[in-house]
């Protein structure tokens, strides 16, 4: 009985140590910094769906730690499914699993349990509600998306965005219980910013796309075709995201701060159509995480002004 014990405990011990030694392998296996942007955008669907300073505690803690987990699960179970494709990626073969890291089996245990985890957080200390549309979202991006869509058609990012466009829904629901139609403007926002985002990555990379065979736009309709879609998109974005201001959902701040965001990204998105330069599309790219940062980040400022007008002595 001792020796048993005494196996289980080192048993347990050399699982610790392996997990603190490869901590920075189990870090990036979760795609922390678009992790991170999907747990903003959600921290701002929960601030929105309330009165300025009366988030829910619980919603705020544990459903953004609820929707780090899952987005975090989804990232791994991506790579899992990824993994021989990314080793032959020159952006992606440095990841954990094409690297060695660790085994494949080790990989999908850590996925589950952290998604349980996240799920369970979501179920228990937020609302069903929201651990039902975050179990959805988790298993259309690392399921539908990862296992079919990517590899069945070029409009893959376009459908598959779906999933990331989700968090400012999740966060609302978590506040509120409910789906707002302020919650669906959030997501069409992301929903319409996805593809320019995804795209210009692609056209960069699109000769390690064809060689794994995996049908992004400028593989399968050329690099023209696809700065076409870019603009037309940004476009279709710019009119997207003047809709909170015209709801009413937002003032006068985050109208100004928009606009100015929005020609950064139609400078953009012309300058790659009419530009043989090859530095645009990572710099369109680039850019585009900064807007859709700036966007929120203007809703979220703009929401709390009347407090802080309020505070602010006359």
């Amino acid at each position: 009985m001792t020796s048993t014990t005494t196996q289980r405990d080192g048993a347990a011990r050399d699982g610790m140590a392996e997990l603190t030694q490869h901590w920075e392998d189990y870090y990036a296996l979760c795609k922390p910094k678009v992790v991170a942007l999907l747990v903003f955008t959600a921290i701002v669907g929960m601030v929105l769906a309330a009165p300025p300073a009366e988030v829910p505690w619980n919603a705020l803690i544990f459903g953004s730690i609820g929707i780090g987990l899952s987005s975090a699960s989804a990232a791994a179970i991506n790579q899992v499914v990824d993994e021989k494709a990314d080793a032959a990626m020159a952006r992606t073969r440095g990841r954990p699993l094409p690297q060695g890291a660790m085994p494949t089996g080790r990989a999908i245990v850590f996925a589950t349990t952290i998604g349980v985890i996240g799920l369970g957080t979501l179920y228990w200390l937020v609302n069903p509600m929201t651990a039902l549309l975050t179990a959805l979202s988790l298993m259309g991006y690392a399921f539908v998306y990862t296992l079919f869509l990517k590899r069945a058609t070029p409009q893959n990012i376009v459908i598959g965005g779906a999933a990331g466009a989700a968090p400012p829904v999740l966060g609302w629901v978590a506040v509120t219980g409910t789906i707002d139609p302020h919650a669906l403007l959030l997501f069409l926002i992301i929903f319409i910013w996805t593809p320019p985002h995804f795209w210009a990555l692609a056209i960069h990379r699109r000769e390690d796309y064809a060689k794994v065979d995996i049908p992004m736009l400028p593989v399968t309709h050329g690099v023209r075709f696809t700065e076409v879609q870019i603009l037309l998109y940004t476009v279709l974005l710019v009119a997207a995201s003047l809709l909170p201001f015209a709801m009413e959902m937002s003032g006068l701040l985050y109208l100004v701060g928009v606009m100015a965001l929005n020609a950064g990204f139609l400078y953009y998105a012309i300058a790659m159509w009419v530009s043989d330069d090859d530095t645009l599309p990572m710099r369109a790219f680039a850019y585009s995480i900064t807007y859709l940062m700036g966007l929120f980040g203007l809703l979220l400022v703009d929401h709390y002004l009347p407090l802080l007008a309020r505070l602010l002595p006359a």
